[in-house]
């Protein structure tokens, strides 16, 4: 049997490679531990209808309520009712979910109208996960993991994959013959200016499977978080921005102005736990028009350093007692809608490369995604691919003759390039857009596409799906047209 290659080693690559045993699969990481994946920054829980009077058809309704139905109503309903099944096998893989007493303890975040969210170690919930998922991979007899690989070439014969060209740190390069590649690559938060994602979240796996002839799909659609933390002298440097969890207002933080009025009030029935595209845009205008905004979660009291300690610990760094004082806040890129156009079992259009997790759009999330509904994704069909791809039988039938090519996602944007390309991402294709911006945006990269390399080819693309769409709609929002 030949081995999958799952390129990614965050919650959905790792959850491919346990759920395709006894297949061998070899994963490829380019960082060390997780430490490159936006799965171990995640703050946020996971979402499952596990709470009294829940159920995974409310879990449904208000994933496509925050998506704005944009979404594919099948895999939500897939994704909705996978949900406790997914909780109870990770608590069989050993991850200690937070109790009160004896029961799981759920909060709840922006766009849910029930306490559905469960989280591991508080604030830190994405690393917890991502500690036991590789715990697991790490002794598990059919998966080898190799950390501080690159793929940074796949190779098509015909109108298939027929392998991959890895680089390691030291420079080497490695052809692996595979085929069938799973990418799980994340997503490209770090092209914007103010991103949490971390800096290997750059959009290399989705620009690698367009330029391998896969189609691409809902590129427009970028979450914003609403409350990042505000570090004074940030710079667009690809180096993440704090996240300020949403489960702080869920258990009763309030967005405030400058004067302490509310944020949010009369703006939807949900206020401070509205979908996150429309409390993303709230904190921008409040930005633009008078320069600040704040999180005041000081009636939390004294529960931080047990029940948030990851924002704590950040706040305390930057000199600001959670407990005593207000918490600056501004939107930042967080999460891609979009990626490579897969069906709800991983497959793209290209045979033999499967997409999942951030870098795949198969339309789950919709326009805006609902609140801790990424690592429920990574996880169910992480796992749905992986039971597919088990045995060679599950490959499709397709031409593998005919002359071997390799693509590529070209030459890289320098450090230089990739500061301006930030700001001018941040600035054009933020929050709120416009034509004018967009436009003018795609012009200064297309006259210098050499300078700004397959990033700013990725974001050409970007620019133009904004364009195109010019309608506003769930996270894509255009103030200069019809709503």
């Amino acid at each position: 049997m030949s081995p999958l290659v799952v390129v990614g080693a965050g919650v959905a690559g790792l959850s491919v490679a346990l759920a395709a045993a006894p297949r061998p699969v070899l994963v490829l990481a380019r960082g060390r531990d997780g430490a490159d994946s936006a799965s171990a920054l995640a703050q946020g829980g996971i979402a499952a209808a596990v709470g009294p009077g829940d159920s995974p058809a409310a879990h449904v309704r208000d994933t496509l309520r925050a998506g704005a139905a944009h979404n594919d109503a099948a895999a939500v309903r897939y994704l909705a009712r996978q949900a406790p099944a997914t909780i109870a096998w990770l608590q069989s893989l050993g991850l200690a979910f937070d109790h009160d007493g004896g029961r799981l303890r759920l909060g709840r975040e922006g766009g849910h109208h029930a306490d559905r969210i469960v989280h591991a170690g508080g604030d830190a919930s994405g690393a917890a996960l991502l500690r036991s998922l590789q715990q697991a991979a790490r002794t598990a007899a059919h998966i080898e993991l190799h950390e501080g690989r690159h793929a940074e070439a796949l190779l098509l014969r015909g109108d298939a994959v027929a392998g991959l060209r890895v680089r390691e740190v030291r420079g080497a390069t490695v052809s692996l013959e595979a085929d069938a590649v799973v990418l799980a690559t994340g997503g490209l938060g770090a092209l914007f200016a103010a991103s949490t994602n971390p800096a290997g979240a750059d959009g290399h796996g989705l620009a690698l499977g367009l330029a391998a002839g896969a189609a691409g799909r809902d590129l427009e659609f970028v979450q914003f978080h609403p409350t990042a933390l505000a570090v004074p002298g940030a710079r667009p440097d690809g180096q993440p921005l704090p996240l300020v969890t949403e489960a702080l207002r869920g258990a009763g933080a309030r967005l405030c102005n400058g004067r302490g009025d509310p944020l949010m009030a009369g703006l939807h029935p949900l206020a401070d736990l509205a979908p996150r595209d429309l409390v993303a845009r709230r904190v921008w205008r409040e930005l633009q028009d008078h320069g600040g905004t704040w999180l005041d979660a000081t009636a939390l009291g004294d529960v931080w350093p047990q029940r948030f300690p990851t924002v704590h610990a950040a706040c305390r760094r930057h000199g600001i007692d959670p407990a005593r004082q207000p918490i600056p806040i501004t939107p930042a890129a967080h999460f891609h809608m979009g990626g490579l156009a897969t069906d709800r079992d991983g497959r793209t259009s290209v045979p033999g490369l499967y997409a999942v997790g951030e870098v795949a759009c198969n339309r789950v999330h919709g326009a805006n995604r609902l609140a801790s509904n990424s690592l429920l994704e990574g996880l169910v069909f992480g796992r749905r691919l992986g039971t597919l791809l088990r045995t060679d039988h599950a490959l499709p039938t397709v031409n593998r003759g005919g002359a071997f090519a390799w693509t590529s996602a070209g030459p890289a944007a320098d450090a230089d390039a990739l500061t301006r390309l930030r700001t001018l991402l941040w600035s054009a294709c933020g929050p709120i857009r416009n034509g004018i911006g967009l436009t003018l945006a795609a012009h200064l990269l297309d006259v210098d596409a050499d300078d700004y390399g397959w990033q700013g080819g990725l974001a050409l693309q970007l620019l133009d799906a904004a364009l195109h769409r010019t309608t506003s709609l769930g996270a894509h929002h255009r103030h200069d047209t019809t709503a």
